[in-house]
């Protein structure tokens, strides 16, 4: 196949990666965001044996994962010309908003607890 069949093929739609690429990195960054923020949250229910900052960190930057999926997803689903089941990505990005909006709310918990773990320490300390 010629360089110049392989673009063409591109533009057509005939390569996975052209339409789908999109959806699938705001897909991967929400699931990553989701873990993140899982983890965080386990974090913050050990609380200080293992460490609130971890917790704070992994919690931040879940909330930074999540929406960076969100923003990608909605831009893809703007963007997409076609409806569902053309192969463009469409439905794997309205898939991956919710992931990102879940991820957001599961570190913000995580971020709450983590910080409601730093105030009882707080006050057995004085």
């Amino acid at each position: 196949m010629s360089a110049s069949a392989a673009l063409m093929a591109a533009a057509e739609g005939g390569i996975i990666g052209d339409g789908r690429t999109g959806a699938n990195l705001a897909l991967g960054a929400g699931l990553l965001g989701l873990a993140v923020g899982r983890l965080a949250l386990t974090l913050a229910r050990a609380g200080r044996r293992i460490g609130g900052r971890n917790a704070r960190i992994g919690g931040m930057s879940a909330i930074a994962m999540g929406l960076a999926g969100t923003f990608l997803a909605l831009l893809h689903v703007a963007t997409t010309s076609g409806g569902p089941g053309t192969g463009n990505g469409l439905l794997g990005a309205v898939v991956a908003v919710p992931l990102g909006l879940g991820a957001v709310l599961l570190s913000r918990r995580a971020l709450t607890r983590g910080h409601h773990a730093d105030r009882q320490a707080d006050r057995t300390s004085v």
